[in-house]
């Protein structure tokens, strides 16, 4: 598991996927694949329960992988906006260990996600999504964010 930055191998034409792990919920994104374009996908119910010994959320990212051929995955880590990691952001990185054992070999990259939500739910406001709406499509918008991020980042590599 890469931390934060893409590696600077060239570019491998496909699609991407980001994660952005909550409490609740998981917030899905997909990139198109040369990689220019980050759109939301889905929400997730995060799921203690497990299906074939993985969590039932873990699972269902393993069928997106599959069914959009993701050559990599992206999964924000909150890091606080001191630089520093918090109890969540040690969260997201067991989540990541545990999907990146499930969609192995696919490769699985940290990305930094700070003020990702807060721009989300601010660009959702901006177009007029309100109340239970935006809620339950604030995490695919934040994992746009992120993945857009990424993005832009991988090809200035």
């Amino acid at each position: 598991m890469s931390e934060t930055e893409p590696e600077s191998a060239a570019f491998v034409r496909g699609r991407r996927l980001a994660v952005d792990v909550g409490k609740v919920r998981v917030g899905v994104a997909l990139s198109d694949p040369d990689g220019v374009l980050a759109s939301p996908l889905v929400t997730l119910a995060r799921d203690l329960a497990t299906k074939k010994g993985i969590p039932t959320d873990i699972a269902a990212l393993v069928s997106l992988v599959e069914e959009h051929e993701v050559v990599e995955i992206v999964v924000g880590l909150p890091v606080t906006l001191a630089g520093t990691e918090s109890f969540a952001a040690r969260e997201c990185r067991n989540y990541a260990r545990v999907l990146g054992r499930s969609v192995e070999p696919v490769p699985i990259r940290l990305a930094d996600e700070r003020l990702t939500t807060a721009s989300a739910s601010r660009r959702l406001a901006e177009r007029g999504v309100k109340g239970r709406r935006r809620k339950a499509v604030v995490d695919q918008a934040a994992a746009v964010e992120i993945l857009q991020q990424y993005l832009e980042r991988l090809r200035r590599l």
